[in-house]
């Protein structure tokens, strides 16, 4: 997810996204036999374009594609991938799953919401964090606790590692750069451990 931009969202002309992609639009929805199928893509489009789905936007696809807006805000509450509601720049979404609940998630989401002076669901006075929590498995079961910052991961976060990527970012890191730096266990590392056993 692209940080949250009100002036992209509205374009510097007042013109709304859809109407400046609609060649984006169309291709999409082009790409299913039944348009309600673009509907999760035209969803993204939309969080692409101010970091959050706004009702504006679910009034749109609901029209564009033809379906219920209750339809589509259903789908948009169900995936917790979606924000209806304003996030800052970094959204940090620790994993609740079993697997990193078992590795500590919930002393991490404890250390964030200190760290940061905010609690889950909030976002920091400056804008610049979000913490969400997921009960969704994130896919990086072998990295836990796995935390996703954007789209962005990072695997096996202390508290001590959650403090250098909050700095990190503040002090301006590139949150890319930041994940391939520090952010990932390496390849082989955990077998390489359970060998040595």
């Amino acid at each position: 997810m692209t940080a949250q931009n009100p002036a992209r969202a509205n374009g510097a002309h007042g013109q709304a996204w859809w109407e400046r992609r609609a060649e984006d639009v169309e291709r999409l929805i082009s790409r299913y036999p039944k348009s309600r199928s673009a509907l999760m893509g035209l969803l993204w489009m939309a969080q692409e374009e101010r970091g959050w789905v706004a009702p504006e936007d679910m009034e749109y696809i609901a029209q564009r594609l033809g379906i219920s807006r209750a339809y589509v805000e259903s789908t948009c509450s169900f995936y917790s991938l979606y924000h209806r509601k304003p996030v800052g720049r970094y959204v940090i979404t620790v994993c609740g799953n079993i697997m990193c609940g078992l590795s500590g998630a919930e002393a991490l989401i404890r250390h964030f919401e200190q760290r940061l002076g905010i609690k889950l669901g909030e976002t920091t006075a400056d804008g610049l964090f979000t913490l969400l929590v997921t009960g969704e498995c994130v896919a990086a079961c072998d990295g836990a606790p796995a935390v996703q910052i954007n789209e962005e991961y990072f695997h096996k976060v202390t508290p001590e590692r959650a403090d250098q990527i909050v700095q990190a970012l503040r002090d301006g890191a590139d949150l890319v750069e930041l994940s391939e730096r520090i952010g990932l266990i390496q390849p082989g590392a955990v077998w390489e451990a359970g060998e040595s056993a």
